[in-house]
């Protein structure tokens, strides 16, 4: 019989006070206010006009090199205002309050749709205007949250007066409005905005370890390809074959500091031991204490987590399977547990490396059935990294109710001055909450983002008032699967060059990310928990600190997945390697989440009003750095990424070496209010 840990007691906790304001970007933003300009529009787009965009920040730092062709090819989307913005803000607050009345009387889908979405006039309105200028619509979801719609450059630039430009960006070129975008004020009211005129608005998955040193949600979209994708974007069902492979070199330790790295110069005080091989599951649920509750049933059975990525691995049931067999073989994926919602076609599939987001399907599916292994997994792959594609994923969960715990492991760097791109997430984490569905997001894997782009500043969509934010730490597994510590991931690098550590002191490469918000100010939930160093860092104000909590996200301390990949003689295999991120953070909360839903026998929706009322009690490890110093381990990888044949490369990765984000007593930018504390945990989200 399966065991509750923590009695329900809801009426004896105390109310946070979740603001209810619609969401206001503080950062500049385009005016709603209908003007008479006609924007460059002529004829049957002439007259009053509402700005519901402008260029992006971006393009005032770049080199313009001419007008986007008017035959380049567009996939577009335009995003709907909701029916009762405010009052959508309201109701998800106060089903998410535990000291509120409506707490847990979360909406269903349909209910959601009945007040709040854009009716069927409003959406058949802008479709009319869509189709009078040419556009072809090729689709609206059920609760018309977007219009998607495809046509050409020069269609774009008479219905919306974008001008679309063209920029030299790195070794590429992009695609982006050089003016502010409108629409008619007949269809104003109706409008947020429309996405997919910049082509940089692109997420990437946010996982480390597998091959290569450069945090990947900067690494660099070509777009080049981008530009030519868009001159014939014809969508293809075609997906490319597995990656190439990566594998990890020897020595390793099976759990943390099990083999010295000895007769090597030494950095930090405390000795060097080789990098773990990559955690099994097992180890990860002794060291969170969630065997605990799986002795006792509470396995998540019952529960679905819904996976968002981009494409979808053809491979994923069979590693996963194997995966399991091979490294937890008490605890199988059965083949009714994992199932998969891919769209019909695929589009930037060169320019997006649709093969690499094999893998972060691979490390979050397997990373939800290491915690939960008897949850059900619901993958749900979007037609491209562009973030309408991905949006358009999530609505699907939401829109058709298909799970109760959402995790999405890929962001964007920094946070848009988009209403449109901010609103096309906003309103589904506003759905998600009013229909107690937990979302969470990655944190992101540049820290503080200095490093990756000069500025510091969070990532978007984990800067969400409405998202749970999962940061990363570097995890010590003890020989008995226990915990041994925690600290914030934060990698610095050195490699070993003629017997000396090289730089001295390790370069910064990547780490959890974190900080303050400059769009959102500070929610309710966290005032109180969050320090005001924190969260009036730039001095304008409470703002939302991000992330929420912590997890496993050091690639040095990192998890062993399981994934067929390409060999060097063109054969496709399954292989084992270590990899980590906030991509990894993400999905082990998620597991760990459903398996709070089966013990409290309910959905808990929204989490951050319940994580933040919980902070500084035995819920949570308070993640501190504590041992006075950097610890660090020594890696070995193979110089080609597969064997010895061209030699190997040895590096020394400290650990918590976080920027000007850091971990420190009670709430901090790098781990939140901490990590989640094995049965102590799930008595406290069931109270």
């Amino acid at each position: 019989m399966k065991r509750v840990f923590g009695k329900a007691a809801i009426g004896s906790i105390a109310c946070l006070g979740l603001a209810v304001t619609t969401v206001g970007i503080t950062a500049a933003g385009p005016a709603g206010a209908a003007t008479s300009s006609t924007n460059g529009t002529s004829g049957a787009n002439a007259g009053a006009r509402k700005v519901v965009g402008a260029a992006p920040s971006w393009t005032a730092r770049a080199r313009r090199t001419g007008a986007t062709p008017s035959s380049t090819r567009l996939h577009l989307a335009v995003v709907l205002n909701l029916r009762d913005a405010a009052g959508a803000e309201a109701l998800a607050a106060a089903v998410s309050d535990p000291s509120s009345s409506a707490y847990g009387h979360y909406l269903t889908p349909a209910q959601w749709r009945s007040r709040f979405a854009p009716t069927d006039a409003d959406a058949a309105a802008v479709s009319a205007y869509l189709r009078s200028q040419g556009f072809t619509v090729t689709g609206t979801p059920a609760n018309h949250r977007f219009i998607d719609f495809d046509g050409f450059a020069a269609q774009a630039n008479s219905a919306f007066g974008a001008q679309l430009s063209t920029y030299a960006v790195g070794s590429g070129d992009a695609t982006a409005p050089s003016a502010t975008v409108s629409v008619p004020a007949s269809i104003g009211s109706l409008v947020v905005g429309v996405t997919g005129l910049d082509s940089t608005a692109v997420a990437t998955p946010l996982h480390v370890g597998a091959g290569g040193d450069v945090a990947p949600d900067h690494a660099l979209t070509d777009f080049s390809k981008v530009t030519t994708a868009q001159a014939n974007p014809a969508p293809s069902d075609t997906l490319p074959p597995p990656p190439g492979v990566f594998k990890n070199a020897g020595p390793c330790s099976a759990y943390y500091g099990q083999k010295p790295a000895t007769g090597l110069p030494q950095i930090v005080k405390d000795p060097q031991s080789y990098a773990v091989c990559g955690y099994k599951p097992a180890q990860l649920r002794g060291a969170y204490g969630t065997d605990q509750a799986l002795a006792q049933g509470v396995d998540g059975r019952g529960a679905t987590v819904a996976v968002v990525d981009a494409y979808a691995s053809p491979t994923i049931a069979a590693d996963a399977s194997t995966y399991a067999s091979r490294n937890d073989p008490s605890h199988p994926l059965r083949g009714y547990q994992l199932a998969q919602s891919t769209p019909a076609t695929y589009t930037y599939t060169d320019e997006c490396g649709a093969s690499g987001w094999y893998g972060e399907e691979t490390l979050d599916v397997e990373a939800v059935h290491a915690m939960a292994p008897a949850a059900n997994i619901l993958y749900v792959g979007a037609q491209s990294c562009q973030n309408d594609d991905l949006a358009a994923a999530v609505n699907t969960v939401l829109d058709n109710g298909l799970a109760q715990v959402i995790t999405n492991s890929y962001g964007s760097t920094g946070e848009p001055g988009s209403v449109a791109e901010v609103q096309a997430e906003h309103q589904s984490a506003l759905q998600a909450a009013a229909q107690g569905v937990s979302l969470m997001f990655s944190s992101g894997d540049s820290g503080d983002e200095v490093h990756a782009t000069g500025t510091r500043q969070v990532d978007y969509e984990a800067s969400d008032p409405y998202v749970t934010a999962v940061g990363g730490t570097a995890l010590a597994v003890t020989a008995s699967n226990g915990y041994g510590w925690e600290q914030g991931w934060g990698t610095g690098k050195s490699v070993l060059t003629n017997g000396a550590w090289s730089p001295n002191p390790p370069a910064y490469v990547y780490g959890g990310g974190g900080g303050t918000s400059r769009l959102f100010t500070q929610p309710g939930y966290q005032k109180g928990v969050v320090p005001s160093s924190i969260s009036d860092y730039f001095g304008t104000g409470a703002h939302r600190a991000v992330p929420d909590v912590g997890m496993l996200g050091d690639p040095q301390t990192g998890f062993l997945v399981g994934q067929t990949q390409t060999f060097p003689n063109g054969t496709a295999k399954y292989a084992e390697y270590r990899i980590g991120g906030t991509s990894l953070a993400s999905p082990l909360f998620a597991g760990v989440i459903a398996l709070a839903n089966q013990n409290r026998g309910a959905s808990l929706g929204f989490l951050n009003p319940r994580l933040y009322r919980k902070a500084g009690t035995s819920a949570f490890r308070d993640v501190t750095h504590t041992r006075g110093v950097t610890d660090a381990v020594v890696r070995v990888d193979y110089a080609n990424g597969v064997n010895a044949k061209d030699g190997t490369i040895t590096s020394l990765r400290t650990i918590n070496q976080t920027q000007s984000i850091w971990v420190r007593p009670g709430y901090d930018d790098v781990t939140g209010v901490g990590s989640p504390n094995g049965v102590a945990f799930l008595a406290a989200m069931a109270r």
